[in-house]
């Protein structure tokens, strides 16, 4: 008797072992339902007509699908469904190719994970285009890692620098980074849960404009400051829109349009009339719905993983980096990944340097084994004239370039226990937000778009 996680890798080595009968029906989709059960859907010429039996090849394989599988299948008679448009199957978000316990791709037979929840984490949207709008992301595994600090001091920074930044407070199930760039009298009318409740019966224009409002703490700088709130200066009732926003819309004749979607659709609509210089979102942390969006939904430019050295951290990274590499998401993703040190200690004589490398090394190890390419032996560079494996994602241990190489926030008293960061970075000398993260600054100025 098997369990969960070994329906994938027995399915491969039994479709391996049994590829003669496999290979006539062609493509092939693993269906594996919302209780975990996996069945196979063929395209429908290989359903058999009213009162025959199915071929021998079939029976074969669903007996050994029954056997090898139980309880996560079905009786040997109900393994099979079939379909007219599999390419329609092929093209869902939830698809991916099967690989075998090598990582090996089988050809032609694919993975329909169907889940609960509309975060998939292996439907990645592409990049936007250089000429976009970047956006970039804070994430973390766990909370508590100074991420929303982070956000409100980059974008104090940008704007002090004369940029215009567009803050998303993207963390609607703890929601307040607005509270750190804006006054309790300057909160916008909406938040973006307003308007995602809205969107659904469309009403999103009702409150579209009054979802933002400028920050006082950019005010003499030439740069500004546009916060997104998650809710609105009253938040009504929140818990009730919360459990809705979550909700697809039906679109353009009947066309299912998920949540993210929508949200996407928001931001666009508030980068087309604020026209800012960047987008920095903040995404809840942990690996939810709303981290998913974050991260693979939205075209993201540049995604902060903010990390403290502990086994909670690098065991969270990489269940989520696997997970990458075995749905076929790591080559779209892993070139916009940055790791970063979060509160790092510098409370004595060499323990920020000590610290940094001791995360360093465990962060090139976690990419190592899941995200970067592996590396030519020494010597034996490839002829990139017939080998395109040149172009490889590897990169050594102390490549200042390199995702897994940290920018590195240390741990400042003077940002911890705070009751209004707005109050702090209003009465601030803006060289202590660059002392304590300038590094992440510097690395943003490499993305943004030109002031005017």
């Amino acid at each position: 008797m098997i369990t969960f996680d070994k329906i994938l890798p027995n399915l491969a080595k039994l479709l391996r072992d049994q590829w003669s009968d496999v290979k006539p029906h062609l493509p092939l989709f693993i269906n594996c339902d919302l209780n975990g059960r996996a069945r196979i859907i063929l395209d429908a010429r290989h359903e058999p007509d009213e009162g025959d039996d199915f071929p021998d090849t079939l029976q074969r394989l669903a007996a050994s699908i029954h056997k090898h599988l139980i309880p996560h299948t079905t009786t040997p008679e109900r393994v099979w469904l079939f379909g007219n448009d599999l390419d329609v199957v092929r093209k869902l978000p939830q698809t991916f190719p099967l690989q075998d316990s090598a990582g090996n791709v089988i050809d032609d037979v694919f993975v329909v994970d169907r889940l609960a929840s509309e975060a998939t984490w292996s439907s990645i949207r592409p990049q936007s285009s250089r000429d976009a709008i970047p956006r970039v992301v804070f994430y973390a595994m766990k909370g508590g890692v100074g991420r929303s600090t982070a956000v409100a001091a980059c974008a104090f920074a940008l704007a002090r620098a004369g940029h215009r930044v567009l803050v998303l407070d993207l963390d609607l199930e703890s929601p307040g980074l607005s509270a750190s760039l804006l006054p309790p009298d300057r909160q916008p009318t909406f938040g973006i849960t307003d308007w995602l409740v809205e969107d659904l019966v469309n009403n999103g224009d009702a409150v579209s404009g009054a979802l933002s409002a400028p920050s006082p703490l950019a005010s003499a700088s030439g740069g500004e400051i546009l916060v997104v709130p998650a809710h609105g200066r009253e938040p009504g009732e929140y818990l009730s829109k919360l459990g809705r926003i979550w909700m697809p819309k039906f679109v353009d004749g009947g066309r299912r349009q998920v949540w993210s979607e929508r949200l996407e659709r928001l931001i666009r609509e508030l980068e087309e009339e604020h026209q800012p210089h960047m987008v920095l979102m903040d995404s809840r942390a942990g690996i939810d719905e709303v981290a998913s969006a974050c991260i693979t939904d939205l075209g993201a430019s540049h995604i902060y993983l903010f990390a403290l050295d502990s086994q909670q951290t690098w065991s969270g990274y990489r269940m989520l980096f696997r997970h990458w590499q075995q749905h076929g998401g790591a080559q779209l993703i892993r070139d916009r990944l940055q790791i970063v040190g979060a509160m790092v200690p510098t409370w004595r004589d060499g323990a920020h340097k000590e610290a940094m490398n001791t995360l360093c090394e465990h962060a090139y190890n976690l990419f190592l084994e899941t995200l970067y390419d592996e590396a030519p032996p020494p010597g034996e560079a490839p002829d990139d004239a017939v080998d395109d494996s040149f172009n490889r994602f590897s990169f050594d241990l102390k490549d200042q370039e390199a995702p897994h190489n940290p920018c590195s926030i240390p741990w400042a008293q003077d940002f911890a226990a705070i009751q209004s960061l707005y109050n702090r970075l209003d009465d601030m000398d803006s060289r202590l937000v660059d002392r304590v993260y300038g590094a992440l600054i510097d690395d943003l100025n490499c993305l943004l778009r030109p002031a005017p």
